[in-house]
């Protein structure tokens, strides 16, 4: 990239592969403008401060891995179909590998923890609705909904740290596309009452 010439994303988006990385601490300003091979006064000539530039980059994420995912799925109207696609484009190729791991890791600090939680709110919501849309009683699609969420969580945190011990959650792994039927199948299948003691 050339000198001196990058845009605002090009700033959001090191800026989200520091957090991946190192978590909040390593959004700093010096270091990204090494890696982005520009001057510390491209920085300001985007963003007020560095609280600023955390901010856009939280929002970049919220709108790429979450409002824009959403909006995708709703043209899908099968909801067993919804559920797949859901499923393998949340689970499929991360644009910054380990940054949601990161993200929740680091709720601590507030501005993350505000982005956090309203992406959980809105991902458990959308969630709801498909587990719904199998024809589960509210509850049990939210509850469902808690069920996939957090497989999905455990799911990236399988593959940034465990790939040895689950390599099916590795995207290349010749049983990746076997692991994920066999989740989101777990996850529309009705559990059966169990049969009464005697």
């Amino acid at each position: 990239m050339a000198k001196g010439r990058v845009s605002r994303d090009d700033w959001t988006m090191a800026a989200l592969r520091a957090l991946a990385r190192g978590g909040v601490a390593a959004v700093a300003v010096d270091a990204l403008a090494r890696e982005l091979d520009v001057t510390r006064g491209s920085f300001y000539w985007h963003f007020e401060n560095r609280d600023a530039l955390l901010v856009a980059a939280l929002e970049t994420w919220e709108q790429r891995a979450t409002t824009d995912v959403i909006a995708a799925l709703r043209d899908v109207t099968d909801p067993s179909t919804r559920a797949r696609a859901l499923f393998a484009e949340a689970l499929g190729s991360e644009e910054i590998a380990g940054l949601e791991p990161a993200l929740v890791a680091h709720t601590a600090h507030p501005a993350v923890a505000a982005v956090v939680a309203r992406v959980t709110q809105v991902r458990l919501g959308f969630l709801t609705e498909v587990f719904a849309g199998l024809d589960f009683t509210p509850r049990a699609a939210r509850h469902r909904a808690l069920a996939a969420y957090a497989a999905y969580l455990g799911w990236l945190e399988l593959r940034r740290t465990s790939p040895e011990a689950a390599p099916e959650a590795l995207l290349d792994d010749p049983g990746a596309d076997a692991a994920l039927d066999h989740l989101v199948s777990m996850l529309q299948t009705p559990v059966r009452p169990q049969a009464a003691k005697d």
